[in-house]
Formats: structure tokens, C-alpha cells, sequence
């Protein structure tokens, strides 16, 4: 008996004599995939894709569209919320105008962080566009990726392609949402409370509504957008990876224990891996990103930071302008990371990028550093994706079977 018949005559006894079309993991093959489907109104060859109750379609679990969305809301704004601390430290490192740095090791940053500025105002800086951007973001993101790769995989759609296809576009539909408010969250985050005598980053927006209107109104509505391509760049093909890894890791799981809920420790595992192996491979992507988007000149950056420290006298919102990587009579600029927390710090001596192109600056990389360049940073970067990965999925996956026992939806 496949996988497949188990799963179904588990869920509704008597069902596995019409699921032999299954592949032996379970999964569709390829071959008659949407030919049967079965839901908890009975058997019918005509289920529509926005049924409210959970369906399996060749023995592929398929919960409703509304279930996908809220529990990958839940689930990925809980591990955003988890990592917000690091992220603000990683910000700090990376944004620090000063000469040399304040902000140098993790455990120190976020023992002066704490100490100075607690944590509402400190670590947690920036929470509120944070939250807000999140779960829009992965609602966005599970919607369209469970629609993206269902319809690919009943267009007979390789699986393994559909699920890294599902990634990539998932994430430039949630990006038009997410990358405004991490644009807000990044700067409220650098600048931590309003007047902040421990440090100057060049912002100092009352709250997250005056820091939206300011930008608007001294720099435009793109202003908001700021870093979009690179971003894009990078964290496109994460995405990708990471349900590419982690849909087959659940395939692997599901075969090895027999049945579609997989135990926590499974689940685990597979969110982490997932998280983690996206993370590593991607990390020359982030160094990159993080070199062009944060890289200072050294023998430039005392006369920048003094000059930058009497226009903010004079000038509040002529400094913010200056702050996010406007061109100064010809400086070098330095826009800072407005996506999730590029985990590398440069290191001291490193040759300046003098480029916004991902592909040159990977080859200056190379030709510089060799390919340990590449990843520098890369435990950070694990540990960062990994946890990240895991509190999300493992979560979703709770969510899902909750909403399963206890629909939220009913048809009418």
C-alpha cells in the first residue's frame, strides 16, 4: 500500500482503494496530478481551488487558501518578532556613522544597547513597522505561493520546480509591502528613542507615523522603496531554496514516519535545514549586498561624520536625506541594509566596492578576499535563518492542523 493510501484511509477509512494514482512518496508524480480529489464533502473530480475545507489532491495535503495565509502570517511574524533584537544590533553595526565604530562584537552591542536604552526604545526599536510589515508580508507570501505551486503542479509542473518557483514569486508579490516598512523599521531602529543622547545616526522621527510622513514629504514616496533591487537580489532566491529544501524534507519525513503529521522534532529539523542551507547558500549574496549598501571610506569618514553632525544643527530633515545615501558633493555614500538582517560584518581593511552591481562586487570580492570573502559572516547568517526558518514553519504547520480541527471558515 503507497504512502498515499495510508495517509487517505488514516483521514477517511475506506478511501484508499481510490488513490492508487499516487506517487510512492505521496506526492504527485507528474502523471493525472488534480484527477482525484478528495474532501470532507466526498469525492469529486471538480473541487474548487478556494474550497473552504481542507482537501488532498493525489495525497498531497491542500488546507484553505484563508488557512495557509493567516497560519503563515502567525508563524512568520513570530519568528521576525523573535529575532527583532538581532536585527536591531545588526543595523546598529552596520549603520554606524561613526569613527571607529561604537557598536564593534554582538555581546557588547547588546549589553550598550540594553544598558543605555532598554529594551522598547533599544532593542526593540522599530518593533511597530516591523509587526505591521511581517504579517502582511507572509500573508501575502503563503497566499501566493500556495497558489503558485498548486497551479503549477496540476499543470503537470515538476514538483521540486514548482516549490522553488512558488518561493521566487511569493516573494516579489510580498516585497511591494514589506520592503516600505523595513525601510521605516531600519531607520526608526538606527536612530533608536526620539532625541537620543547615546547615539547619533542622523534620524530622530518622533514615532512611526511621523517618521512615514517625513520621509514622504522630504524625499518622496520612493524614498520608501530605497534598496528594492538589491534586496530582490538576494532575498528572491532565498526564498526559493528555503521551500524548495523544505517541501522535500517534508516529503522525506512524511515517507519515513508513514504519515502526514510528522512530530515535532521532524518538524523541526526540516524548518531549520531549510532556513539554514537557503541561508549559506545565499550568504555571497548578502556579503555583497551588505559591502555595497553599508561601505564607508575610511580616510573619508571623520570629515563626513563631523560634517554630517553640523548639518543636523541646521538641517534635521536635510540630514536624513544625507543619512539614507544621497550624494554629497561627491562622497561615497552609505545606505544602510533595509531588508532582513545581512549577518557580516566588513572586515577592517577590506577593499571598497565601488559599485552598485551584485555580479562586479562578487568579483572584487573574489579577487580580494578569495572565496572565504564570500562568506564571511556565514555562522551568524545559519544561526539568523535557521531559527528564523524554524519558528516560522513549525508554527504554520501547528496552525494549519488547529484550523483544520477547528475551521475558521465554514462553507455556506
Amino acid at each position: 500500500m503507497s504512502l498515499a493510501s495510508q495517509v487517505l484511509n488514516y483521514l477517511w477509512p475506506g478511501s484508499s482503494s481510490s488513490s492508487s494514482s499516487s506517487s510512492p512518496l505521496g506526492w504527485p508524480d507528474g502523471h493525472g496530478v488534480g484527477k482525484m480529489l478528495v474532501s470532507h464533502a466526498g469525492t469529486s473530480p471538480n473541487v474548487d481551488p478556494m474550497a473552504k475545507t481542507t482537501v488532498v489532491i493525489d495525497g498531497e495535503n491542500r488546507s484553505p487558501y484563508s488557512h495557509c495565509m493567516l497560519a503563515g502570517g502567525l508563524g512568520g511574524t513570530t519568528g521576525d518578532m523573535l529575532m527583532h533584537s538581532l536585527d536591531t544590533v545588526k543595523t546598529r553595526q552596520q549603520g554606524d556613522p561613526h569613527y571607529p565604530p561604537k557598536y564593534t562584537s554582538m555581546s557588547s552591542s547588546y549589553a550598550t544597547i540594553f544598558k543605555q536604552e532598554g529594551v522598547r526604545r533599544g532593542l526593540y526599536g522599530g518593533v511597530y513597522p516591523a509587526l505591521l510589515g511581517s504579517f502582511s508580508g507572509t500573508v501575502i507570501f503563503f497566499g501566493t505561493y500556495e497558489w503558485t505551486k498548486r497551479n503549477m503542479i496540476d499543470k503537470g509542473v515538476n514538483a521540486q520546480l514548482a516549490y522553488f518557483c512558488g518561493g521566487l514569486v511569493a516573494d516579489l508579490a510580498a516585497s511591494v509591502v514589506y520592503v516600505p516598512s523595513e525601510v521605516l523599521k531600519t531607520r526608526l531602529q538606527l536612530q533608536g528613542r526620539h532625541n537620543n543622547p547615546f547615539f547619533s545616526s542622523g534620524y530622530n522621527y518622533r514615532s512611526t507615523l511621523d517618521a512615514a510622513r517625513t520621509i514622504v514629504r522630504t524625499e518622496g514616496v520612493t524614498a520608501l522603496y530605497y534598496g528594492y533591487k538589491a534586496t530582490l537580489f538576494r532575498d528572491l532566491p532565498f526564498s526559493a531554496l528555503q521551500f524548495a529544501f523544505y517541501e522535500q524534507g517534508q516529503t522525506w519525513a512524511k515517507e519515513w514516519v508513514g504519515s502526514r503529521h510528522i512530530g515535532l522534532p521532524l518538524e523541526i529539523l526540516t524548518g531549520a535545514a531549510a532556513g539554514g542551507l537557503a541561508g549559506v547558500m545565499t550568504c555571497p549574496l548578502d556579503v555583497v549586498k551588505t559591502r555595497i549598501q553599508t561601505q564607508v571610506n575610511p580616510t573619508e569618514n571623520k570629515s563626513s561624520t563631523d560634517h554630517t553632525t553640523r548639518r543636523s544643527e541646521k538641517s534635521p530633515a536635510k540630514t536624513a536625506r544625507h543619512a539614507s545615501g544621497s550624494s554629497q558633493s561627491g562622497r561615497q555614500t552609505r545606505p544602510i541594509s533595509t531588508s532582513s538582517p545581512s549577518t557580516t560584518v566588513t572586515k577592517p581593511g577590506a577593499a571598497t566596492l565601488d559599485t552598485s552591481s551584485v555580479i562586479t562586487g562578487l568579483r572584487l570580492i573574489y579577487k580580494t578576499e578569495g572565496v572565504s570573502g564570500w562568506f564571511r559572516g556565514i555562522g551568524p547568517r545559519f544561526v539568523w535563518t535557521s531559527v528564523q526558518s524554524t519558528t516560522m514553519l513549525v508554527l504554520y504547520q501547528i496552525l494549519l492542523r488547529r484550523m483544520e480541527e477547528h475551521p475558521l471558515v465554514w462553507s455556506s
